[in-house]
């Protein structure tokens, strides 16, 4: 996204009131201020309601529906689940670029990965987590550092999982496809080894095939319970929890601290902080990076993970395994 699951770098944004549609009274406002918290952790003030008029009036529109009112009937209903998904996708903007921070990224390269790499040449489990990736800008560009470090990654236990709330960034970010625009700032080498023209779309590149084979790219609410199997040695969730209140930032620090390997890393977006509780649970890095305070992994492996190794169960657990907003059951590892 977005912002619950959201992502690298999805906001939401006032929109003027010239886009408004159908008006929205306070009372409804205020109760689909409620779901969408609730649903999603983005918090929706006064100043907001803007917003849900203009990108919701689609919606609207789209439905057949008269007012707001029916609209909030509709997504409070039980029956209304997949509206909700699509209520929280029309409330979320995507503002995201390759190598974003490229601080981050230069950290990640210079002394996070040769550990990381050693640990996976003798046989170990390297996962890296891009949280909140919404069009997958943020994934890839993980990969290419990785890939850069590390040629023969794929033929090792190397593997970056992508979420985000919103199904249809998630789709965006699987198809590996963007304007040129998009990549022109990126060199021209990594260009000319990553991205190749679209031969049905010559203003589009797409992300070379063996670089979205490191990725898995999974649709996850960052409010849900997390269906991992092992910890990660990288976290990223940028520009996404500051969308979130207080109380849902305190609950999330310490879930980031247990999915990560001892010694495992957690980059944070340029605007963000830890709240103080979560500042035992980590130590400063370098600008807005962590590492996972407490015992550290041997060098030789950085903070990997064996291949059986299984997080002990913490609130909620990063192990157990979640129904999807589907309703369906996945897992990763």
């Amino acid at each position: 996204m977005t912002t619950a699951g959201a992502g690298a770098g999805a906001r939401v944004e006032p929109v003027s009131e010239a886009t408004a549609g159908p008006s929205l009274d306070r009372e409804v406002f205020r109760r689909l201020a409620r779901l969408v918290h609730r649903e999603s952790g983005i918090r929706l003030t006064e100043a907001k309601r803007s917003l849900i008029v203009s990108r919701l009036s689609r919606r609207l529109r789209a439905l057949g529906l008269s007012d707001f009112a029916e609209y909030c009937a509709l997504v409070e209903a039980e029956a209304g689940a997949e509206e909700r998904g699509r209520m929280i996708s029309a409330l979320t903007t995507n503002v995201t670029r390759f190598f974003r921070e490229e601080h981050h990224f230069r950290q990640l390269c210079d002394e996070i990965l040769p550990p990381l790499i050693a640990h996976a040449r003798a046989g170990g489990r390297v996962r890296l987590w891009s949280a909140g990736c919404s069009t997958g800008e943020e994934p890839y560009s993980l990969a290419i550092t990785l890939v850069e470090r590390f040629p023969d990654a794929a033929a090792h236990d190397v593997r970056i999982l992508a979420s985000d709330i919103d199904p249809c960034v998630i789709e965006t970010a699987r198809r590996g496809r963007y304007p040129a625009s998009s990549a022109a700032a990126l060199p021209a080498e990594l260009r000319r080894r990553y991205l190749m023209p679209c031969k049905d779309a010559p203003d589009q590149v797409e992300l070379e095939r063996t670089l979205r084979a490191l990725i898995s790219f999974r649709e996850l609410n960052l409010l849900s319970r997390w269906p991992f199997r092992g910890r990660f040695d990288v976290i990223m969730c940028r520009n996404v929890v500051i969308y979130f209140d207080a109380p849902t930032q305190e609950m999330l620090w310490p879930r980031f601290a247990e999915a990560l390997a001892p010694g495992g890393h957690l980059f944070i977006g340029h605007s963000e902080r830890l709240t103080s509780s979560a500042a035992s649970l980590f130590r400063n890095t370098g600008v807005t990076a962590y590492r996972r305070a407490g015992p550290e992994a041997p060098e030789s492996r950085c903070a990997g993970v064996g291949q059986g190794d299984t997080p002990k169960p913490a609130r909620p657990s990063p192990g157990d395994v979640p129904p999807s907003r589907s309703g369906r059951t996945t897992q990763w590892a």
